[in-house]
């Protein structure tokens, strides 16, 4: 009884696991942005561009880099599946319900990690971002 706990613990705290790491990799990516598009920001706060256009800007881009790596793992897992699915003579069974899933918490997890570089982005001052070099 007590190793069915472990190995269920295991198994939902593996995918966590995963979502946190990626999450942090496309906040870092999303950090690395703003620092070097530092001066793009300021340019665009100083000619009258909103705060908050400039969050949902790095927002999107955050979510579109997710989104193309929830793409890329789905296309991956269905080819790997119909490979092993011949390999060891099983039928395959593709349920659209769960990649539908699997495609939201990939956006998701671009929203929630990729608001803090967003924000940072969205709350430069104008005039210091552009002396940034």
């Amino acid at each position: 009884m007590r190793a069915s706990r472990a190995s269920g613990g295991y198994r939902h705290g593996g995918p966590g696991v995963s979502l946190l790491v990626g999450g942090i990799g496309i906040m870092n990516i999303m950090l690395v942005s703003v620092t070097e598009r530092t001066r793009e920001i300021g340019i665009r706060l100083a000619i009258g561009a909103r705060a908050r256009e400039v969050l949902l800007q790095f927002l999107v881009e955050a979510v579109t880099l997710s989104c193309i790596g929830g793409v890329a793992g789905i296309l991956l897992a269905y080819g790997l599946c119909v490979s092993l699915a011949k390999v060891v003579g099983a039928p395959f069974l593709f349920d659209p319900k769960i990649n539908i899933i699997a495609f939201i918490f990939s956006a998701t997890i671009g929203i929630v990690f990729g608001f803090m570089p967003a924000r940072r982005a969205a709350g430069l001052d104008p005039i210091d971002a552009l002396r940034h070099e």
